[in-house]
């Protein structure tokens, strides 16, 4: 597990997992805001549900005290259960939790709508669905005063050569919703991918590069 800087009180954690018995990493975010930190996606791995909790203790003294999932894949969501019992408030969209539901998997406490704000501190985020992509569900998190977008798996790395996992891709509309949120949020100054270098921005235009490719 590493957890680097991004900017201010935000940082990317990446964990690994195996995956076909290749190691793949797979990257989350926080914020340490005044009261706590807020957690964005769980770790993939279940062997790094606790040590993010003891390294994200040991840098800033402070608790996790809520994790927000940007879909329903266990890449996302996996620790749920965990940081539920160790009184983390945690978070999903109606969509997300209904497949959950669906599906017998972990499953967040409260539920966020979609296109709604979320606070802590001083901080807030804007919460968008753009449409069925990656998955179903996937959301994308706006952090307007430092123009992060946070795409999770919705969003490919610029080192991916190819679009991973597409059991639940809806490959006719991702693009579309590639092109919404790019519409919608302009020019961000950090973009943080789901898997893989998350340090390049052009990330969504490469996303729609291996749409266009898959597509042809």
């Amino acid at each position: 597990m590493t957890i680097k800087p991004l900017t201010g009180n935000f940082y990317v954690y990446t964990t690994y997992h195996l995956y076909k018995g290749v190691p793949v990493s797979a990257n989350g975010m926080y914020l340490a805001a005044g009261e706590g930190v807020l957690m964005f996606d769980t770790p993939w791995d279940t062997t790094q549900f606790q040590p993010l909790l003891d390294s994200i203790w040991t840098r800033h003294h402070k608790k996790v005290i809520a994790c927000i999932a940007t879909h329903s894949h266990e890449d996302r969501t996996g620790g749920f259960d965990y940081y539920n019992s160790k009184g983390i408030q945690t978070y999903a969209t109606a969509q997300t939790d209904s497949i959950c539901k669906q599906r017998g998997e972990k499953r967040a406490q409260y539920l966020i709508p979609y296109d709604s704000g979320f606070g802590i501190g001083d901080y807030s985020c804007d919460i968008y669905y753009p449409g069925p992509g990656h998955a179903p569900d996937n959301i994308v998190l706006w952090f307007p005063s430092e123009r992060i977008l946070y795409g999770g798996c919705f969003i490919k790395s610029t080192d991916a050569t190819d679009l991973g996992y597409t059991g639940d891709a809806d490959l006719k509309e991702w693009p579309l919703a590639i092109k919404r949120v790019q519409e919608k949020f302009g020019k961000p100054n950090y973009v943080i991918p789901g898997h893989g270098n998350w340090r390049n921005k052009k990330s969504p235009e490469h996303t729609l590069r291996l749409l266009r490719k898959h597509r042809n």
